[in-house]
């Protein structure tokens, strides 16, 4: 399978002894009520195996809606997936699942979501810090709130719970750049998948989808010193031709960036990009 023959939102790579290892949405009716999540796998990021199915949302329970945005990150000798689904209620919350490798099967890990209870939220991505806390960035979503939003949680060392208050980061509208779309009969700004990064040189960054014009586009964050936390500016648009809910990831001294393009149901494709780790500042390589 090339790209183009595969149709997945929300594109995560994951990189271990030169195996590409790559997660997305099930894009048929926009990740809603898919069943969970497979894998692809590849050595060259052009040709790809068959999807591998690496967890079953209908066996625990948790395909009551959406089935969003899987990542799959190695923490503690384990592989962690942290994924949206739909909550009793009907709100929406990211989960955390565990396997003890890449390719699965995950099981449920911790007892309850990760994100607050009451909030509409989705896309959470793991950070660990230098010393070894891990948090959760997620999206408290636009559909609840109007102005989309991106925070904060600190999680328990074995990832099963959050054991803080959300710490807001930044409102959309306040980012310069995003633009408000139709929705409900008003104009709401989104936030979307964030991810983060840090450069060779240390500095952190984080990426983040909006839109501009109309069109799908990945935007990015640099953090004060290093660190998650209010202090960070924002920088110029990364993509800005419809392609957006992406993520870094490195293979030796080469970094890629990924996300799905075109923002249209049906046709979303992953691409790749390969970027340019200039320490104080991230560009797509010309």
């Amino acid at each position: 399978m090339t790209c183009r023959d595969i149709n997945i939102r929300d594109p995560f790579v994951l990189v271990r002894d030169g195996v590409y290892y790559m997660y997305g949405t099930r894009a048929a009716n926009f990740g809603r009520n898919t069943g969970g999540f497979d894998v692809y796998t590849s050595t060259d990021l052009e040709t790809w195996s068959d999807p591998v199915p690496v967890f079953d949302s209908v066996k625990y329970g948790m395909n009551r809606g959406v089935n969003w945005a899987p990542e799959v990150h190695e923490y503690g000798g384990a592989y962690y997936m942290f994924a949206t689904f739909t909550r009793e209620d009907g709100l929406h919350a990211t989960y955390v699942l565990r396997a003890d490798s890449p390719t699965g099967p995950f099981v449920p890990h911790g007892e309850r979501e990760l994100t607050p209870a009451g909030w509409e939220c989705l896309d959470g991505t793991l950070y660990v810090s230098p010393e070894g806390k891990p948090s959760l960035v997620f999206c408290h979503e636009h559909t609840q709130i109007s102005d989309g939003t991106i925070c904060t949680v600190e999680l328990s060392r074995d990832l099963k719970r959050a054991v803080s208050e959300p710490v807001l980061l930044f409102r959309a509208s306040e980012s310069g750049v995003a633009e408000a779309i139709p929705f409900g009969g008003g104009m709401n700004y989104v936030t979307d998948g964030p991810f983060m990064l840090r450069s060779r040189t240390g500095v952190l960054f984080m990426i983040w989808s909006s839109f501009i014009g109309g069109r799908y586009v990945e935007l990015a964050v640099r953090f004060a010193d290093g660190k998650l936390g209010t202090d960070f500016e924002h920088l110029e648009p990364l993509y800005t031709e419809d392609g957006g809910h992406g993520m870094i990831f490195r293979n030796g001294d080469r970094v890629w960036l990924t996300f799905h393009s075109p923002n249209a149901s049906g046709k979303e494709h992953p691409c790749f990009l390969e970027l340019e780790d200039l320490g104080e500042r991230l560009r797509v390589k010309k």
